[in-house]
């Protein structure tokens, strides 16, 4: 590696993420030594690693579907009401079911609930792509009245049930991994197939950066954005899956509650511009494990829980500031012997 190459390092999308999060690894090693530590136990992995991973797969899932709405200049505020709808309607049809253990119950509470937000997500985009309506507003709407609709659904009550087979979704282990992370990484890994190994990746780009040039040059933009809202409902969707499946409870008012917040704060953190365009998917997973590993960090140095969240927040903005391009570009000015860049004029005028 040449000295040109380590100069620029700082400049990547992923540097200051990933410095972040070994940061955060290292302060939880320093103050608990055996953070790192993984065991096997009837055939299972455990450890502070293996707890970090599992409790952030719902978090990596709702980013994953927020990255790529984003990066067709949009938003989804919706996600956390979905979260909440699908493990109230899974919960709902099981504790109804007169065999909540049976396989086939299960497998038809979740696809109802998988079904149900995909007509949620297709709703979303159909507000966005075909009636023009602000993104922001648009999720604002089923993000209000979600919450009603998942209350209506468990009659305003904390539904729980009693199902081995859809206690697995999220608190069992499949190939000796908490089921959850196994989950997470498919659709992580689908997700990024299809978009850096097809053209559906460019277009979703192409459409961020510019969907009247885009729409002029051929592609269906409208097509493109309503197809991420679905893919952002599936993923919220199984989220709220595993979150009901981990407690195995349905609750309308908390599940998934504020979850969106953490889905963008990942999302922005992995690099992934607001204003649409380029995106990474890798960005994002690295940014969803920043914020799981903060809380677990809250807890590890024993900071108040009345100020975790303003720690978090603080995290969360030094590695924007951190990634800021203005503020880089002031720090080379700033830096003995830099010289600033020259202006548009400057460059004209030579």
């Amino acid at each position: 590696m040449n000295a040109d190459t380590l100069r620029n390092l700082p400049r990547t999308r992923l540097f200051w993420p990933v410095l972040t999060l070994a940061a955060l690894l290292i302060l939880n090693v320093a103050v608990s030594p055996g953070f790192f530590a993984i065991r096997i136990q009837n055939d299972h992995l455990f450890g502070s690693l293996i707890d970090i991973l599992r409790n952030g797969a719902p978090t990596i899932l709702v980013a994953l579907g927020m990255t790529l709405v984003i990066a067709t200049r949009g938003i989804d505020l919706s996600v956390g009401a979905v979260v909440a709808i699908s493990g109230a309607l899974a919960c709902t049809i099981i504790a109804d079911s007169p065999s909540p253990d049976s396989p086939s119950t299960v497998l038809y509470a979740v696809g109802i609930a998988l079904g149900f937000a995909l007509v949620l997500g297709a709703w979303n985009g159909l507000l966005v792509a075909v009636f023009g309506i602000q993104p922001i507003i648009a999720t604002l709407i089923l993000m209000t009245a979600g919450r009603g609709i998942a209350a209506l659904i468990t009659e305003g009550q904390i539904i729980t049930v009693s199902s081995a087979p859809y206690k697995v979704i999220g608190a069992g282990y499949w190939f000796g991994l908490p089921a959850s992370i196994v989950i997470a990484a498919v659709m992580f890994a689908v997700a990024a197939l299809l978009t850096r190994k097809t053209a559906l990746g460019l277009l979703i780009e192409s459409v961020g950066i510019n969907p009247v040039a885009s729409r002029l040059a051929g592609v269906r933009s409208r097509g493109i954005v309503w197809a991420v809202y679905v893919f952002s409902g599936l993923c919220a969707a199984v989220a709220g899956l595993m979150i009901s499946s981990n407690v195995t409870a349905a609750d309308a008012n908390s599940a998934g509650l504020w979850i969106e917040m953490d889905a963008i704060l990942a999302v922005v953190i992995g690099g992934t511009s607001l204003a649409g365009g380029r995106y990474s998917l890798t960005g994002t997973l690295i940014g969803a494990f920043i914020i799981q590993t903060l809380t677990t960090t809250v807890y590890t140095i024993g900071i108040a829980p009345e100020i975790t969240l303003v720690f978090k927040a603080l995290v969360v903005i030094a590695v924007c500031l951190l990634q800021s391009p203005a503020l880089q570009a002031k720090l080379r000015v700033k830096r003995p012997g830099a010289t600033a860049a020259p202006t548009k004029a400057g460059a004209l005028a030579s």
